[in-house]
């Protein structure tokens, strides 16, 4: 060794030595070397948590992102040890392992605030997350864009607006490559972590488990470390059902007052629905009556203005349904855009039938009454509506319904060709008619998706849920993708007439496989306790995030729309028709359910769903709820159509995509 190379070793020990000396240690327990292994449970309240989910993850996360405050930060596949889920991920608590490497790859962050550079230090959370795209390691999209977590993981966030974010106990896995490097003991005066203020302690060189719940930090050593994944009061499931039910009417007021998204655009008045119903929740109580309790919040929810709105479960309430509707008399009938009635279908062996009444009769009055004005008088119980024209379907669809004991009503119609007959026809029981004008029958039996190419060589896909097992989702997706470019077909159909929803992020990111920009389509907004307002975090954009540039199609596409078209399905059309995109086909906009939903307990087992998330185009504008997205090609509701043995909205799509 030359004298100038043993002189820089002697300079860069001692450099070691003082710099170790000027941090005092940290407060280390359980000091078995490091930890080697680490296990926990995750426990979950939210019915949501599970939704979709195929490929569940447990891992440790890099917490550069945090330590830079670079919410776009996406973990490197190198940084990601991934866990074993070691219990069934559907019961909750599930339980994982995570066997640590011997040298973890995560990015080292230099958190000592000394202004000199040092090697530093490797900051992991353990996260829970839930992975869709590509192979086994989380990319940008599974990450939702990047970041750190803020729900399920070994850390606390923030709930106050003042502080977005930012971790605010919990504990890190860290991991010092060697000796004399800092991390806080601390969150220092301001209450931040990794900032100037942040008192430094010297980590241990190796793994430590820092609990930042102490104070100061506690930097555990055990081989052995037992970590539970935290479930954030925000996510958590509200159970109201210990309380009696005035009690409980009275949390449910509170929390719709403050938390449900659309109370001014709906203008609704909290303290007339207090005034009308609290009366009957206290005699209720009064009296005992399970009944009365359940009929009147039954009422309440389903006066609401929004089709997300419900409760649950139905067979609660099937009774109070079943006799408003078990009876008929063997006639389905539809609207044509001139508000015209016609008969669409006609029970087999019913009093209509018997009567002589035939698929395409006009519906004329029922009761000596206008079929337009019974129609309008209608309630269709037992179903919320966002929007005005799937409350016009409804009606229609109840408007000849009637509990059995009405005994016979009396009905005026007129066959093709013929004059105007009125004549009376018993009430039966019979449902035949009834289901024939719900949704369209499914099987149970459908994958999310299903594709097939037509005859005029247009290929077609049926995406019938945004809430089916995600990771097959994407599979499916991205095959009829590749193959609908592999045999070059002149254009795409893609139907969604049956598609109620889920999730809304899958739903967005479906529709970037048409585009070839990352646009920004929206953002949604909550109630943030702290604040006592809707708050619209500026990460909470919402982005279509570009699958590689070989699953990018370019061809022609129709998205065949109508009023069963909801939530999640409703953000698909929308993106689609950002840029003309897309043709959207249909006769009727969507159903108008423009947020995110949430649910609450309440006594005897009922589940209430609410609208909590406000949800906005890229300009900060309402632009589905209440409104719904509207066909740019409109297919006419005419007795034609009405009455077509084909699909006039599916020809039309054609129609147009053979045009180009």
């Amino acid at each position: 060794m030359t004298r100038l190379n043993l002189s820089l070793v002697l300079v860069l020990l001692v450099t070691t030595v003082v710099g170790a000396q000027s941090l005092p240690p940290a407060h280390v327990v359980n000091d078995e070397g490091g930890p080697v292994v680490i296990t926990g449970s995750v426990a979950y309240t939210s019915p949501f948590f599970t939704s979709g989910v195929a490929s569940p993850l447990v891992i440790l996360e890099d917490q550069a992102g945090f330590v830079d405050r670079n919410e776009y930060f996406v973990f490197p596949p190198e940084s990601q040890t991934l866990g074993q889920i070691t219990s069934d991920f559907y019961t909750s608590p599930f339980t994982y392992s995570i066997a640590l490497p011997i040298e973890p790859q995560g990015t080292l962050r230099d958190v000592d605030n000394d202004s000199q550079q040092d090697t530093g230090v490797m900051v992991f959370a353990v996260a829970y997350w839930n992975n869709v795209w590509g192979d086994p390691f989380l990319e940008e999209r599974d990450l939702s864009g990047g970041g750190w977590s803020t729900a399920y993981a070994s850390t606390r966030i923030s709930e106050d607006p003042e502080k977005r974010l930012e971790i605010i106990g919990g504990k890190f896995l860290i991991y010092a490559p060697e000796p004399g490097q800092g991390f806080p003991s601390g969150f220092g005066a301001d209450g931040l972590l990794f900032t100037d203020d942040d008192p430094i302690v010297e980590a241990p060189q190796g793994y430590s488990v820092v609990d930042m719940d102490s104070e100061p930090f506690v930097f555990d050593r055990a081989k052995e470390q037992v970590i539970d994944l935290i479930e954030p009061e925000g996510a958590a499931l509200v159970d109201f059902s210990g309380m009696s039910y005035t009690d409980a009417f009275d949390a449910m007021i509170e929390k719709l007052r403050n938390e449900y998204a659309f109370t001014e655009y709906k203008g609704l008045d909290w303290d007339a629905v207090v005034k009308k119903y609290r009366p009957r929740f206290e005699e209720a109580d009064q009296r005992g009556d399970r009944q009365l309790y359940l009929d009147t919040l039954s009422e309440i929810i389903w006066s609401f203005p929004d089709g997300h709105v419900g409760v649950r479960p139905f067979s609660l309430f099937v009774d109070r349904v079943r006799t408003a509707v078990e009876g008929g008399v063997g006639l389905a009938i539809r609207e044509t855009d001139d508000r015209e009635a016609y008969v669409v279908f006609v029970t087999p062996n019913s009093p209509a039938a018997q009567e002589g009444i035939r698929r395409g009769a006009r519906i004329l009055a029922v009761n000596g009454r206008p079929i337009e004005e019974v129609i309008a008088r209608t309630n269709p119980i037992s179903e919320t509506f966002s929007t005005e024209h799937n409350r016009r379907l409804a009606q229609a669809r109840y408007a000849l319904r009637f509990p059995l004991s009405t005994g016979s009503v009396e009905i005026t119609y007129q066959n093709a060709g013929s004059s105007p007959v009125t004549t009376t026809l018993q009430v039966v029981n019979e449902f035949d008619s009834f289901f024939y004008s719900s949704d369209p029958e499914l099987t149970g039996y459908e994958l999310p998706l299903d594709f097939r190419v037509l005859d005029d060589g247009l290929a077609y896909a049926k995406i019938y849920s945004f809430n089916d097992n995600d990771l097959l989702t994407i599979q499916l997706w991205e095959r009829m993708i590749r193959t609908v470019m592999d045999q070059g077909a002149p254009g795409l159909i893609i139907d969604m007439r049956q598609n109620g929803g889920g999730n809304g992020f899958i739903a967005d990111q479906m529709a970037a496989y048409f585009f070839d920009e990352p646009l920004v389509v929206g953002s949604r907004g909550y109630y943030n306790k702290e604040a006592g307002e809707f708050i619209f975090d500026p990460r909470s954009v919402q982005q279509l995030y570009l699958p590689a540039e070989d699953l990018r199609y370019s061809g022609p596409v129709a998205v065949l729309i109508g009023p069963d078209c909801a939530s999640a399905c409703e953000r698909f059309a929308y993106d689609m028709s950002l840029e003309g995109r897309a043709e959207i086909v249909g006769q009727y906009p969507t159903a108008g359910l423009g947020g995110s939903v949430d649910d609450f307990v309440m006594p005897e087992g009922v589940i209430v769903r609410y609208t909590a998330g406000r949800s906005l185009d890229a300009d900060g504008n309402i632009h589905i709820e209440g409104i719904g997205v509207p066909p740019t090609d409109r297919v006419p509701v005419t007795v034609d159509t009405l009455l077509s043995e084909g699909d006039p909205i599916l020809e039309e799509a054609e129609r147009i995509l053979l045009q180009f």
